[in-house]
């Protein structure tokens, strides 16, 4: 499949089958990931990958919305960063997470990207704070997003061309 093929056939997944993510599949989702751009070629990035059911279901209660899915997900993708690094780590773990997105769907996967940056577990507690916590990371390494991956149990559509809000480009 060629690129403006996945971009146009790429659509965020929810529910997952309950089946095993492929060790090679791991092995290029991994490889795309530390192949991801960097500003000045930093590389402030890291990576953990989750595939453990019960750190998944730990991990899908980071926020009260939009991280449920991660419990049936395949694989879990802590998209985070050494914030002494680089003054532009959050873009640059945002391009490291479509590129893991683009990945997933050239495997035959679907994913979803759960936002944590600026997002609340419970009370005063961030939900990159209580991912640091399970994770067992430093407090120098930020949790920017966890990119849910896993064999999809649900098809959506593409966009129309015609869908497309083409008012916003000039």
């Amino acid at each position: 499949m060629d690129m403006m093929e996945l971009l146009r056939t790429r659509r965020s997944i929810r529910c997952f089958l309950d089946r095993p993510i492929e060790a090679n599949k791991v092995a290029l989702l991994k490889e795309a990931a530390i192949r991801s751009p960097t500003s000045r070629n930093l590389e402030p990035w890291e990576f953990v990958f989750v595939d453990d059911r019960e750190m998944l279901e730990k991990l899908s209660v980071c926020k009260p919305q939009g991280a449920a899915f991660l419990a049936g997900a395949g694989l879990g993708v802590v998209v985070c960063a050494d914030s002494t690094k680089s003054d532009v780590w959050i873009e640059d773990c945002s391009v490291a997470s479509i590129v893991l997105q683009m990945a997933a769907q050239s495997l035959g996967l679907g994913s979803c990207w759960v936002q944590v940056r600026q997002r609340t577990y419970e009370g005063q507690v961030t939900s990159a704070e209580y991912i640091q916590g399970l994770l067992g990371l430093p407090e120098h390494v930020q949790v920017a997003s966890i990119i849910g991956v896993g064999y999809p149990a649900e098809q959506r559509e593409p966009r129309t061309s015609e869908a497309l809000n083409w008012a916003r480009v000039f």
